[in-house]
């Protein structure tokens, strides 16, 4: 599947909300359920990043809440997807055995309002040997699963049919590579990915700081897209999206694919204790790579 989304088009507003998440942290990441016009959002809970402790919430295409769940000792939340299987249920996948706040493993499971999760509920899986920060993305077009790792400190992506991924057949991925081309700084915090087709697209960026990112400066995140069939970096390219919020720190990318292919890109704004989030999407595709 060679149709990509150009990250040259620029980005459009879509959501914002001031307090429809459960904890007062910022967001990590987000997916959709398109099926059921479900937007599942992760946060780190307070005070439990160490832990790994986070928040799921569950919200409507509209952003108001409809539940959340408390997850713990499951990671940081960097990534995350949504699964349909062929009975009709819905299934979330996430990072999970948390060490140092981040996840050794991924895991899947359905979500249940005001439920609490812990390792022991559910099933944890280590496709990748030795690895650690695992954090998963699902292409729903493709059905592929990708798990981004890091193998002796440096950060890879493997990529599954979900099929086979599910019925714990890792031995013949479709893809393994490594992570590039996420920054011109390689300084900058890397924010979160999405696997669609045969791309995987990258967010890295920091929140407005006065001395090393000033916000007259309209931020330093940037997009970038990999090839999965070759690892080579396809696009990077600068983002302005959001640069009115105040703080606004990258946080999370996912794929919406009605009614046209969007990279949907996440920030987060305000003030300590009282973050908000904002959704930008890039809506335009073009065929193969840039020339």
């Amino acid at each position: 599947m060679d149709e990509r989304i150009d990250l040259a088009t620029p980005a459009v507003r879509w959501l914002w909300k001031k307090t429809t998440l459960k904890e007062p942290t910022v967001l990590q990441s987000f997916a959709f359920d398109e099926a059921h016009r479900h937007l599942y959002v992760l946060q780190v809970r307070r005070g439990g990043g160490d832990a790994g402790d986070l928040c799921l919430n569950k919200l409507d295409h509209e952003g108001n809440r409809l539940g959340h769940m408390t997850l713990r000792g499951f990671g940081h939340g960097v990534s995350m997807g949504v699964q349909h299987a062929a009975d009709g249920t819905v299934w979330l996948w996430t990072e999970a055995d948390a060490r140092n706040g981040y996840g050794r493993g991924v895991t899947r499971f359905r979500f249940f309002d005001g439920a609490v999760r812990s390792g022991k509920d559910v099933a944890v899986r280590h496709p990748i040997e030795g690895s650690t920060h695992n954090q998963p993305s699902v292409c729903r077009a493709t059905h592929r699963i990708a798990v981004r790792y890091r193998l002796d400190g440096r950060p890879r992506y493997r990529i599954w049919d979900l099929d086979a991924f599910t019925a714990r057949d890792y031995d013949r991925p479709i893809a393994d590579l490594p992570q590039t081309g996420a920054h011109p700084d390689a300084r900058v915090p890397f924010q979160g990915y999405a696997l669609y087709g045969d791309h995987l697209y990258q967010l890295a960026g920091s929140a407005y700081d006065a001395t090393t990112n000033p916000s007259d400066r309209q931020g330093n995140a940037y997009l970038s897209c990999l090839d999965i069939r070759t690892g080579a970096l396809v696009q990077q390219q600068r983002t302005r999206a959001g640069h009115s919020l105040d703080f606004r720190e990258p946080e999370g990318v996912a794929i919406l694919h009605r009614p046209e292919p969007r990279l949907c890109v996440g920030f987060a704004s305000g003030a300590p204790g009282a973050r908000r989030f904002s959704l930008y999407y890039k809506p335009q595709t073009r065929p193969g790579p840039v020339r």
